[in-house]
C-alpha cells in the first residue's frame, strides 16, 4: 500500500474533496486525505496525505502558506472572487499610484483578525456559511485571529482597463487567513470595491510549487512503477515540531503509547519522538497532571 505524502498540483474547477476523491481512486485506497481546502477557481499547491501519512494531516494544514493573488478595484461581489454577483462598482481614477498601493498592502503585514466570507466552510450552529448564504440569509460571525507573515507586490503587474484596475501580490500568512477577505480588505483601505480576480497557492509548509506533479504526472509515474519515488516521508509534514530521537528501550515504550515522565529538555508544546530518523509519534504535555506527556497521534505502533 501506497504511504507518504503527494504534493499534488491542484486544478481549476476541482474542490479539494474532488482531488481526494481522484486520488483514492487513481492509487485505488481510501486513506487520502487534503492538507487546507482551495476553492474551485484556486490552483496550486494542495499537499495529499496517503496511508499512513493521513494522521499528520493537521499538522500540515496548521503550517503557512503562500499565495500569488491578484486584485481586482472597482467592483465587488457575493463571493468576494470573480465567480460571484457584482454588489457595487466605482471608477478608479487614473491617480491612483503604485506607492499609494504598496503603502496600503503593508499595512496588512501582521497580527489581525478576520471576519470569514459567507461564502465559506466555516460552521455557524451546526451549518455551514455558504448553506446560510444561499438561502439569502447573512449571519453575524465571529472574527478570526490570522497572521500575515509577509506581503510583497509583485512589479510591472498593475493593469487598468474602462475604470478598473487589477494588480498582484505575494503573501505568506497562517493558516485559516481567506485571501479573498484580505483582497476585499485591501480595497475598502483603498476606498474602492474590490474583489480577489486570481489565486494560486504557491507553498503549503515546505511544499513548493517547483515540487508538484499533476494528476498526469501522478498517473503515469504510477503505471511506470516509479510512485513511491515521489512520495514524500511523513516526516517532511512534522518538520515544523520539536523532534527527539530515542533508543530501541524508548522505542518500545512510545510504540505502546505509554504515558511517560518529562524532563527539562521537554518541550512544552507537541513534539515529534524519533527513532533512527523515522517518527513513531506525536507527543504533547499531559492535560490534566503536571510533568508527564502523553501520545497526541501515534503514528506507529506494534
Amino acid at each position: 500500500m501506497f504511504e507518504g505524502i503527494i504534493p499534488l498540483y491542484k486544478p481549476k474547477g476541482m474542490t479539494s474533496h474532488d482531488c481526494v476523491m481522484k486520488m483514492r481512486k487513481l492509487l485505488r485506497t481510501k486513506k487520502v486525505g487534503h492538507t487546507g481546502t482551495l476553492d474551485p477557481d484556486v490552483e496550486g499547491v494542495l499537499p495529499i496525505c496517503v496511508g499512513r501519512a493521513t494522521k499528520v494531516v493537521e499538522y500540515v494544514t496548521d503550517m503557512p502558506k503562500e499565495y500569488e493573488a491578484e486584485v481586482t478595484l472597482g467592483v465587488s461581489t457575493t463571493t468576494e472572487d470573480a465567480s460571484g454577483e457584482v454588489i457595487a462598482e466605482k471608477d478608479i481614477p487614473p491617480t491612483l499610484s503604485k506607492e499609494n498601493i504598496v503603502v496600503t498592502l503593508h499595512k496588512f503585514k501582521g497580527k489581525q483578525s478576520q471576519v470569514p466570507p459567507m461564502y465559506s466552510a466555516v460552521k455557524i450552529n451546526g451549518k455551514k456559511l455558504y448553506e446560510y448564504a444561499r438561502e439569502g440569509i447573512e449571519i453575524e460571525r465571529p472574527a478570526r485571529d490570522i497572521e500575515v507573515y509577509r506581503i510583497t507586490f509583485i512589479e510591472n503587474s498593475i493593469q487598468q482597463v474602462h475604470h478598473r484596475m487589477s494588480f498582484r501580490f505575494i503573501v505568506t500568512c497562517s493558516k485559516g487567513t481567506y485571501i479573498r477577505t484580505l483582497c476585499t480588505d485591501i480595497g475598502k483601505e483603498l476606498g474602492y470595491p474590490a474583489h480577489m480576480s486570481d489565486l494560486t497557492r504557491t507553498r503549503s509548509g515546505p511544499f513548493m510549487l517547483e515540487r508538484t506533479l499533476t494528476f498526469e504526472e501522478i498517473e503515469n509515474r504510477k503505471n511506470e512503477g516509479l510512485l513511491e519515488q515521489v512520495l514524500v516521508p511523513i516526516t517532511e509534514g512534522l518538520i515544523h515540531l520539536p523532534h527527539i530521537e530515542v533508543n530501541e528501550s524508548m522505542k518500545g515504550k512510545i510504540l505502546h503509547g505509554q504515558v511517560l515522565s518529562a524532563n527539562n529538555e521537554t518541550p512544552n508544546e507537541p513534539f515529534v519522538f524519533s527513532y533512527k530518523g523515522e517518527a513513531l509519534a506525536v507527543y504533547q504535555p499531559h492535560p490534566l497532571k503536571d510533568g508527564l506527556i502523553k501520545p497526541k497521534t501515534m503514528l506507529k505502533t506494534i
